[in-house]
């Protein structure tokens, strides 16, 4: 699956790829950056992927990379079929994680809805996904998630490619999902929505994780409540979420973590 078809030197990869892949590549960048910036790390593990525009390749983390070590030139485009495509010239030999592909590649595939794909394993995310229960409606954000999110159960270790078809039922056409003793997963058009999207579900699991330590009842709010504020979060009812913050988003990376563009 690591078999790479053309590897160039990473500093001449920009002279190689159009100017929609090499926005997509500063994109996803990004997304790697903040997901450092706001602690939804996990070492070299977990990973976020981007379609290349109009194509059926995807762009992903060389493995064993921390997250603020990912720039535009050193992501890896591979195919559905975790065939490398383009990698740069790297004397660490990084090739893809094959948990990574399992799981990215199978959303990737058959939502052609979906441009980027982001899995976390945070301290949060984790807790809430061993919980019976599942992600509460405790809060505002909690709720923008009701009705709106799928379960998987987990299968061990995601490198069994037979497990594909079951993570897409229960994911279905939610752009989140919570997997049960693993973590969490967010999809969206764009790097911009699908960051927003997993940045809110991991807030929403923090607040859970907070309130249920405190040991004080909890207030559920009725059903209703819970079905409007979901419709109100809709994207079709306001707006796409994301796209309005992730202009600021990236002025702030421009100021303190520029790297990423390289």
């Amino acid at each position: 699956m690591n078999d790479v078809l053309h590897t160039i030197a990473p500093e001449r990869i920009r002279e190689h790829v159009g100017e929609a892949e090499w926005t997509a590549r500063i994109q996803l960048a990004a997304v790697y950056r903040l997901l450092h910036r706001y602690g939804m790390t996990d070492l070299i593990y977990n990973h976020a992927t981007l379609r290349v525009p109009g194509t059926e390749h995807i762009l992903i983390n060389a493995y064993g990379y921390l997250y603020n070590e990912v720039c535009a030139s050193n992501l890896l485009k591979i195919d559905l079929d975790g065939r490398v495509v383009l990698a740069p010239e790297d004397p660490n030999g990084y090739g893809v994680n094959v948990a990574g592909y399992v799981i990215h590649s199978a959303v990737h595939r058959a939502r052609p809805d979906v441009d980027c794909v982001i899995h976390t394993h945070t301290r949060a995310g984790m807790a809430v996904s061993a919980m019976a229960d599942g992600l509460l409606p405790l809060t505002q954000t909690a709720m923008r998630f009701h009705g709106r999110l799928g379960y998987h159960d987990y299968e061990s270790v995601a490198i069994d490619t037979e497990e594909q078809a079951r993570l897409l039922a229960d994911l279905g056409g939610h752009d989140a999902m919570i997997l049960r003793n693993h973590g969490l997963l967010a999809a969206g058009p764009s790097a911009a929505q699908a960051f927003n999207t997993m940045y809110w579900l991991e807030m929403a699991c923090k607040a859970q994780v907070d309130a249920m330590a405190a040991g004080a009842r909890l207030h559920l709010p009725p059903e209703a409540i819970r079905r409007k504020t979901a419709h109100l979060y809709d994207p079709k009812t306001r707006r796409a979420f994301g796209e309005l913050e992730w202009p600021a988003m990236l002025r702030e990376l421009d100021r303190i973590d520029p790297g990423y563009r390289n």
